[in-house]
């Protein structure tokens, strides 16, 4: 089965054809990085018109790289939550566009739960149950996929997600955006243990994540640093910040592995691109003899691919939408359909 799959939940328009959930056939995805690195973030209005200008190229050129017609595949998937809604509404309406004209069955794709299936793209053999830590700019959630559709949240963050703290402590120290990419390229070459960082916990519920009061220390050391006239070691600020955020993913998800007796482990979202966060978990799954899967590196970031890959199972699901679908900006992971 070939899914023409579209995603503009942020700021890539992005579109593929997936065949069977699994052999990506085409993946085409166009950033608008390098226009909102000015403002130093995303700003919705400038996304959602870019989306609009592109959707038309980047899906007709996903179907020229699969060698394919719009007839010939069967089905259309497209993230409709959770994301900006403005630039989720280009995709869905676009979609919805699509699947009217030709008749093609529609299938509605939550992004978290993508990001999960980037996963079924690296790793063929993957297939649920197994428990995941899904991490990105506005999320950080550790999931039981208990199927390709149905999943249970064992814990997520109370406040800032992992990524946006890394962005912003990037941006507090004067890294472009993306600032979270550039933040764990130079940690690479500082002293993760230069600088005493909190490292939160949320007592009443042990699998649950609070970014925000780290991110605020870093941000406070930095503004504190300046009033003085001192500067502080970039390399060693960014090494200490990463080492305290990835301490506190590693520690509560694998926490909850042991608690729920999970013996395969997944990594999901921007954030598992993070190279401490995939060292230090392939180290500590070895040493705990736990299988641990993780998408490329490629799949990390938002993209069709993932969205194809989704799509499959919401179809065989029978997760199909009708005419009036309609965009979320916020939509649990474990939502029924």
């Amino acid at each position: 089965m070939k899914i023409l799959a579209i995603e503009s939940s942020c700021d890539e328009t992005a579109a593929a054809v997936v065949e069977d959930g699994r052999n990506v056939l085409s993946s085409v995805v166009s950033s608008q990085v390098a226009e909102h690195r000015k403002y130093g973030g995303v700003v919705p209005e400038i996304a959602s018109r870019r989306h609009a200008e592109n959707i038309v190229g980047v899906v007709q050129k996903s179907l020229d790289d699969a060698e394919l017609t719009l007839e010939q595949v069967d089905a259309i998937a497209v993230t409709h939550a959770p994301g900006l809604i403005g630039a989720l509404l280009v995709g869905v309406n676009f979609a919805k566009g699509l699947a009217l004209a030709t008749g093609k069955p529609l299938v509605p794709t939550h992004h978290l739960r993508s990001h999960i299936a980037s996963n079924y793209i690296s790793n063929k053999d993957l297939k649920p149950p197994f428990m995941c830590l899904v991490v990105s700019g506005g999320h950080s959630h550790i999931v039981m996929v208990e199927d390709y559709t149905k999943m249970k949240i064992i814990g997520k963050t109370r406040d800032d997600a992992a990524g946006e703290a890394f962005d912003k402590a990037a941006r507090t120290m004067g890294m472009p955006y993306p600032g979270g990419i550039e933040l764990d390229k130079i940690a690479e070459n500082g002293n993760p243990d230069a600088f005493k960082l909190p490292h939160p916990v949320v007592h009443d519920a042990p699998y649950d994540f609070s970014f925000s009061g780290l991110k605020t220390a870093i941000i406070n050391l930095i503004h504190n640093a300046s009033q003085k006239g001192e500067s502080l070691p970039v390399e060693d600020l960014s090494a200490s910040f990463r080492k305290a955020v990835v301490d506190c993913l590693t520690d509560n998800f694998l926490k909850a592995a042991e608690d729920y007796n999970a013996k395969k482990l997944v990594i999901a979202g921007g954030v598992s691109a993070n190279s401490l966060l995939r060292k230090n978990l392939t180290e500590l799954c070895k040493q705990r003899n736990l299988q641990l899967f993780m998408p490329d590196k490629a799949l990390c970031g938002d993209n069709a691919a993932m969205v194809g890959s989704q799509g499959y199972y919401e179809f065989l699901s029978g997760n199909i939408a009708k005419s009036d679908l309609n965009a979320l900006a916020t939509l649990s992971i474990d939502y029924r359909n």
